[in-house]
Order: C-alpha cells, then sequence, then structure tokens
C-alpha cells in the first residue's frame, strides 16, 4: 500500500474546540487536494455521529480520497471504507473476516513491543507515536521522539505513519528520520483549506524515504 505523505485526521473534538463542523472541514480537505482522510470520533456513537460519518464518506468518494474510519470495523463496512485500529482496538486478524480481505487496515503502534507484533497482524500500514508531545489525546503513550521513529523504522517494511505532534516546524524531522507519511491533527486548524494546501505543498517537497524514491504518490 502506497500512502499519501499527507495523512489528515478530522478529530470531531479538535473541530469543536475550533468551533468548526466536521462535514465543513472535510469539505474543505477535499477542495485543498487531499488524497485520504480518517475521522476519528472517541465520544459516544449516536445516530447523528453516523449520519456525519456517512456524509463524510460520500464527500471522499466524490473526489476520490480514501475514506478511513477509526476502531469501528462494524461502520467501515458499511461505509466500504479502511479502517485504523489502536492498541485497545480489535486485532487486525479478528476484523478481516468483518471488512474483507481488500479492506485497507492501519494499526497504530507506540513502542518497539508493539512495532514487533504487529508483524503478524495483517495490516496495511502501521502507525508510530506520539513522535512529539500531543494535546489531542487525554491520555498520551510516551513520547517516542525522532530518535526513536530512526531507531525502530528498520523494524518494518510496511508503510509507516508517524503521528503525534507533528507540525509543519517539525515534519521534515520525521521524514528525515524515515516516515512515509505524517498524520496530522492540530496543525489542520483553523483555516483548515490553507493548512491542507501547505502541508501538501510541503510533503510534496519533502525528501522521500529510500523505498519511495521512485514511487512519489
Amino acid at each position: 500500500m502506497l500512502l499519501p505523505r499527507f495523512y489528515p485526521i478530522l478529530d470531531t473534538e479538535t473541530a469543536a474546540r475550533h468551533g468548526i463542523r466536521p462535514e465543513s472541514a472535510a469539505l474543505e480537505m477535499v477542495a485543498a487536494g487531499v488524497r485520504i482522510l480518517q475521522l476519528r470520533h472517541k465520544g459516544f456513537w449516536s445516530r447523528e455521529t453516523v449520519d456525519l460519518l456517512q456524509r463524510i464518506g460520500a464527500i471522499c468518494r466524490d473526489a476520490g480520497a480514501l475514506f478511513v474510519v477509526n476502531d469501528r470495523a462494524d461502520l467501515a463496512r458499511l461505509m466500504g471504507a479502511a479502517l485504523h485500529l489502536g492498541q485497545d482496538d480489535l486485532r487486525p486478524s479478528e476484523v478481516r473476516s468483518i471488512v474483507g480481505a481488500t479492506t485497507p487496515i492501519g494499526l497504530s503502534t507506540h513502542n518497539e513491543a508493539q512495532l514487533r507484533a504487529a508483524a503478524d497482524e495483517p495490516a496495511d500500514y502501521l502507525a508510530l507515536g506520539p513522535i512529539f508531545g500531543t494535546a489531542s489525546k487525554q491520555n498520551p503513550d510516551p513520547i517516542v521522539r525522532v530518535d526513536g521513529l530512526r531507531r525502530l523504522r528498520p523494524l518494518s517494511n510496511r508503510p509507516l505513519v508517524a503521528i503525534g505532534g507533528i507540525t509543519r516546524a517539525n515534519a521534515i524531522e520525521v521524514f528525515d528520520a524515515g516516515a512515509d507519511s505524517a498524520a496530522v491533527i492540530g496543525d489542520l486548524f483553523p483555516n483548515v483549506r490553507a493548512r491542507c494546501q501547505e502541508w501538501i505543498a510541503l510533503t510534496n517537497a519533502a525528501p522521500l524515504p529510500q523505498a519511495q524514491s521512485r514511487m512519489r504518490p
């Protein structure tokens, strides 16, 4: 799986803090040209939230962007969307029968043990973090840091997404350390379309990891 280098995560809590409706943010993101969009919702999944998920999924489909559902294998199957799992969710091997063999699955890891264990899971890509301090998670795992990313990157040959506190100011560091993609949450706001355009320009100019040097998405 070849991931876009810019991986925006639309977190409903973060959007609410900025007074921006998630649906409006999604429209701004696809207008800027994003090629992947994950919706992350850590609160209660009401009927209204599922309706929002469906609307954002339709926005992504219309724009040709890969839509990723966080945590919920059942809703990813319902939406025909990709799925991203955390360490507290079902394992990729347990949800393959739910989402199907061709559905892209991502898996979050936070340390060496989890990254090594992911080798036995049918995940299409892995995430590692938090690389820096982050305000988007209530109880974040210990910080991996850039040197930790550089040390751990050789443990997996799958696409690796760096996540946690990544901004336009430090993104080049994570690409230099071997990340294939940068997940961005807080630095999408407040001007979502302009920020996404800046991120796309930045990641297009960033040096490619060796494995991608002839395969720019």
